[in-house]
């Protein structure tokens, strides 16, 4: 088969999975987050609600989309969806809570702020959120389920948008490029600048065991 037209059906497919749901449940939001990984930077989370009627060509998973493509889909999902929301936990709930609890901040934090009340909440992974209606865990849901893919790209596009601001703020430690991972150059720069106010210090801490005590930020080049 057609690569291109695989793609379109396995697209059809994830708008049937969410047809399903919504035929059996009512009103379906699908959540997702981004950056549980990153040394720096908040957790961001999003929820989407589709109606029956919408198609969005190429919608997948975040992670198997190019940052232009993301970004093309970020403006379509929010003009199509019939509700959608973004929301983060910062950096001091991360350390304060521990990130797992962190995200289910954010993710209850992004339903909150839908303007319609699901009946169904499609949570990506397998593990529960606490919130106001029934939830379903689904387990790679991004590349099952067209709300969940949405809520990916969502949170994905305004997570790295924000870590190109913090890039501004924080030239040394190439946010833009690195999106607060733990690469070679990420870790030279904490050696040499220091631990800002943006990271997670709790996620340093096995880096320190082996390389030593990472110095205060004082200011960049």
């Amino acid at each position: 088969m057609e690569r291109s037209l695989l793609k379109r059906l396995r697209c059809e497919e994830r708008f049937a999975f969410d047809k399903t749901k919504r035929a059996e449940n009512g009103v379906v939001c699908g959540i997702d987050e981004a950056g549980r990984g990153p040394w720096a930077g908040r957790v961001y989370a999003a929820a989407v609600i589709f109606d029956d009627d919408v198609f969005i060509e190429g919608l997948d998973d975040s992670k198997k989309l190019s940052e232009a493509r993301r970004e093309q889909l970020f403006d379509e999902i929010i003009t199509k969806a019939s509700a959608y929301s973004v929301a983060y936990a910062e950096v001091e709930e991360i350390e304060q809570l521990n990130i797992l609890q962190a995200t289910f901040l954010a993710m209850e934090r992004a339903f909150q702020g839908l303007q319609t009340t699901p009946a169904l909440a499609l949570v990506d992974g397998n593990r529960l959120p606490h919130l106001p209606c029934q939830i379903e865990t689904v387990v790679k849901g991004d590349s099952k389920s067209a709300s969940i893919a949405a809520a990916s790209i969502l949170a994905k596009v305004s997570r790295d948008r924000y870590m190109n601001e913090l890039d501004k703020e924080y030239p040394e430690y190439g946010f833009s490029a690195n999106k607060g991972y733990g690469t070679a150059a990420h870790i030279a720069a904490l050696q040499e600048y220091g631990i800002t106010p943006v990271h997670r210090r709790s996620f340093l801490k096995k880096q320190e065991a082996k390389r030593g005590k990472f110095p205060e930020y004082k200011g960049g080049k």
